[in-house]
C-alpha cells in the first residue's frame, strides 16, 4: 500500500519533534513523506517543499515583514497537497499557518493530527472552536491542555513533551546520573569543572537574536567582571540564516565569548547539562533548560505593536513555560524593557548564588510533565493507525 504523509513544522523545535515521530515510522513500506521543515526532517528523508528558515516569524510586525516568504511557502504546500492528496497530515505547532492549511486539508478529506496545541490557555480561547472543525485529533504536550481541548469538543490526548526525550530525563533523576551527564557535556564543550557555566540562547528566529543577544552578553559580562570563575557559550539554533549567524558571531566575538552551533537533529540535549544557568529566549528552550538542570532566566523582547496586542489578549500570568507549568514564578522572567544588561546581570547573579534552590525547581518541572511519557512514540502510534488503515476518521 502506498501512503502519502504531509508533515509541516515551521520552527526548529517542531522540526526536531516531527523528525522524532518519523523515526518510529521507518518500518512502514511505501510511505512517501513531504512537507515543510528543516535539517531534522531532511535527515528523515522528507521531501521539503519549503524550508522553515524562509518562513519563520513571530508577532504582528515580524510576520508582516516576512509575509511574502510565508505566503509563498503556504502556496507551494497547498499546490503540492492538491496534486498528491495526502492520506494523513502531521501539523506541528506554527498555529496561524497550520490552521489555514488544516482547513484546506479538510476539503481534501485528509486526516489531520495536530501535534503541539495552540496556547488557548494564554490567549484567544475562541480558536478552539474553529480548529475542532478542521482536525481529527490533537496530541498535546502539557498535561493541563487535554481537558481544556476536550471541553471544546476536540479529540485531544496528552502525549508528553518532546523536551523530555531530548534531555533523556525521567521524572526523578539521580544526582550521580546528572553529574555524569554534566561531566560528559563539559568535556565536549571544553568547560572546566571549576567554572560556573552559562548557556546563552538568544532564540531560533532572526529578530530574537538581534534583540536579545547583546543585552544577554552584556549582562553576562557584568557578572564575569565580579566572578573569577565563570564561563559561557552562545548556542545558535540550526534554523537561523547565514546573515543572522554572522551577526551573532560578530557580537559574541566583541564580548570574548565562544559560539557553539546546535545540532539540528539532537537539539541542545548534548550541551545543556553542562550549564549551571541559561539566559534564554521564551519558548520551548526555557523548558529544555529546566529539564537539563540549567536554571532558565527567560528574556524576551518584541516590537511595540506585538507588545500592545499581547497585553490586550493574554490571559496567563507568566510567559516562561516552566512557570506556566508550575503556576508560580519559579524562574526569573525579564520582558521588554526589563530585558536589559543590568537586570539580566542581577538575575544571573541571584541564580548562581542560590543555584541549589533553583535546581530543586527544575526537578519540579520534570515531575509536572509526568516524565515517564515518550511523546514521539505516542504520536507515531496515532499516525500508524491511519496510515495502515486500521482506524477511520475520529473528528469530534
Amino acid at each position: 500500500m502506498t501512503c502519502s504523509l504531509l508533515v509541516v513544522a515551521g520552527e526548529a523545535s517542531g522540526d526536531r519533534a516531527a523528525a522524532s515521530v518519523l523515526a518510529h515510522l521507518r518500518g512502514l513500506r511505501g510511505m512517501h513523506v513531504f512537507g515543510m521543515g528543516g535539517e531534522a526532517l531532511a535527515s528523515e528523508h522528507v521531501e521539503l517543499i519549503s524550508d522553515l528558515r524562509a518562513s519563520t516569524a513571530l508577532g504582528i510586525a515580524e510576520v508582516g515583514a516576512r509575509a511574502w516568504n510565508v505566503g509563498l511557502a503556504y502556496a507551494r504546500l497547498r499546490l503540492a497537497c492538491k496534486k498528491r492528496r495526502p492520506n494523513v497530515a502531521l501539523l506541528v505547532n506554527y498555529t496561524e499557518f497550520n490552521a489555514h492549511l488544516a482547513k484546506a486539508l479538510r476539503e481534501m478529506d485528509t486526516r489531520v493530527l495536530w501535534y503541539g496545541a495552540p496556547q488557548i490557555w494564554a490567549w484567544r480561547r475562541g480558536r478552539a472552536i474553529a480548529l475542532r472543525q478542521r482536525i481529527d485529533r490533537m496530541a498535546v504536550m502539557l498535561p493541563f491542555e487535554e481537558p481544556l481541548w476536550r471541553a471544546a469538543g476536540v479529540d485531544a490526548h496528552y502525549v508528553g513533551h518532546p523536551a523530555l526525550e531530548e534531555t533523556r530525563r525521567p521524572a526523578i533523576f539521580s544526582q550521580s546520573a546528572m553529574d555524569e551527564m554534566r561531566k560528559a557535556a563539559r568535556e565536549r564543550l571544553g568547560l572546566t569543572e571549576r567554572a560556573s557555566a552559562i548557556a546563552i540562547l538568544p532564540g531560533s528566529r532572526p529578530h530574537e537574536v538581534r534583540r536579545l543577544l547583546e543585552p544577554m552578553l552584556a549582562g553576562y559580562e557584568t557578572v564575569r567582571r565580579d566572578r573569577a570563575s565563570v564561563d559561557a557559550r552562545v548556542l545558535l539554533a540550526p534554523s537561523l540564516d547565514d546573515k543572522t549567524r554572522a551577526f551573532a558571531h560578530a557580537v559574541a566575538t566583541g564580548y570574548r565569548t565562544e559560539v557553539t552551533p546546535v545540532d539540528a537533529r539532537r537539539g541542545m540535549a548534548d550541551a545543556l547539562p553542562a550549564f549551571d544557568a541559561a539566559l534564554t529566549a521564551s519558548g520551548t528552550a526555557s523548558l529544555e533548560c529546566a529539564l537539563a538542570g540549567a536554571v532558565p532566566i527567560v528574556c524576551y523582547r518584541v516590537g511595540w505593536v506585538t507588545e500592545l496586542g499581547a497585553r490586550m489578549l493574554m490571559t496567563t500570568r507568566f510567559v516562561a513555560l516552566p512557570n506556566i507549568l508550575l503556576d508560580r514564578p519559579a524562574f526569573p522572567e525579564l520582558l521588554q524593557r526589563e530585558a536589559n544588561a543590568t537586570r539580566i546581570a542581577e538575575a544571573l547573579a541571584r541564580v548562581l548564588d542560590d543555584r541549589e534552590a533553583f535546581t530543586a525547581k527544575c526537578d519540579d518541572v520534570a515531575k509536572a510533565l509526568h516524565g515517564e511519557r515518550t511523546a514521539s512514540q505516542h504520536v507515531a502510534r496515532m499516525l500508524e493507525e491511519w496510515l495502515t488503515g486500521t482506524k477511520g476518521h475520529t473528528n469530534a
